[in-house]
């Protein structure tokens, strides 16, 4: 299908305005970078490190917000009309994977995902689809592990310590996330029972407040608590309740997930709080990787592996400033 071909279809169809359709095709290698929630600081990192990519290997970056399925198919159409010959996608919804899939191999666009892996109608990722994620068990393993470690050096018996599992099953990255946190504090010697789940109805620190309160209160004859879940504004909503039951800092091992503005704030207090650390997530390597990527593929026909996941860093107060210092490098 050609190019004036296709656009003509889609303008009839209603797509969105094609504008620039029968101008020629530039010389410039150009990739669009799509993401879900435009708003949030980890896509705008992502698209900052992706322009860096842009800027230092000289082709063009046409970052779009894309927050649902209508403005998908619009920000591809305007990336056709643009003559852009690849994209990387975070799709606000997996199930989308069909119709991109569709729209990449009729325009004859190269296409990526990042973050959240395009699945086909039968559920399962589509293999045809290079992917760069996040390894959600293995980070949620480097929480558990940072937990334990910072338990032992505390030396608090294991027999004395209850874990809380703030969750939010219905995602499945949250479940893996705390799947491999638990099962790093299993292997650290916790049993089962020092394990208390506490569901909450939204991932932010309100919802977690509002699940681990109850929890907490209901076993107060414990005195000494990890805090686990899937980000770290989770975490800090189940610290807060902790604090706010009269818990000490001192006792009580808060670790997030993500390195996030939320887990920051609470690191760089001037008195240590019961958020200890959280596990820094790395939107270079999903936004300047995967860009490089892309333009590598489309420049000189090097296809980026199928799936390569990537892990994180555990940051403390003692830690993050450097940390973070070298992750905003670039």
């Amino acid at each position: 299908m050609t190019r004036r071909s296709w656009l003509t279809g889609a303008a009839a169809a209603g797509g969105a305005s094609l504008l620039g359709a029968c101008a020629s095709a530039p010389g410039d290698i150009r990739i669009g970078f799509l993401v879900k929630q435009p708003q949030e600081q980890w896509f705008q990192d992502e698209w900052r490190f992706a322009r860096a990519a842009a800027r230092r290997h000289g082709f063009s970056l046409i970052a779009i917000g894309a927050e649902d399925g209508d403005r998908v198919l619009s920000a591809l159409n305007t990336l056709y009309a643009r003559f852009a010959q690849g994209f990387i996608i975070c799709a606000p919804d997996p199930r989308l994977g069909p119709a991109i899939a569709g729209f990449a191999a009729d325009t004859g666009l190269k296409a990526m995902s990042v973050d959240d892996r395009l699945t086909g109608a039968d559920g399962l990722p589509i293999a045809g689809i290079p992917h760069v994620g996040i390894s959600a068990r293995k980070i949620g393993a480097l929480a558990g592990a940072a937990a334990a470690a910072e338990a032992k050096r505390r030396g608090w018996p294991i027999g004395e310590t209850g874990i809380l599992r703030i969750s939010f099953d219905s995602l499945e990255t949250g479940r893996e996330r705390l799947l491999g946190a638990v099962e790093a504090l299993q292997a650290a010697g916790y049993p089962a029972s020092a394990i208390f789940s506490a569901p909450q109805r939204t991932t932010d620190t309100e919802g977690a407040f509002s699940a681990a309160s109850p929890v907490l209160t209901a076993r107060a004859g414990i005195d000494r608590w990890i805090i686990l879940g899937l980000n770290d504004e989770t975490v800090v909503g189940g610290v807060r309740a902790a604090e706010g039951l009269s818990m000490a800092a001192a006792n009580i091992i808060g670790v997030g997930i993500g390195g996030s503005e939320v887990a920051i704030a609470d690191l760089a207090k001037p008195r240590p709080t019961g958020f200890y650390a959280s596990v820094l997530l790395s939107p270079r390597r999903h936004g300047y990787d995967t860009a490089l990527a892309m333009y590598e593929w489309v420049g000189d026909g090097r296809r980026p592996p199928p799936l390569t996941l990537t892990s994180g860093t555990v940051i403390t107060r003692d830690t993050y400033r450097d940390l973070l210092a070298r992750e905003a490098a670039a």
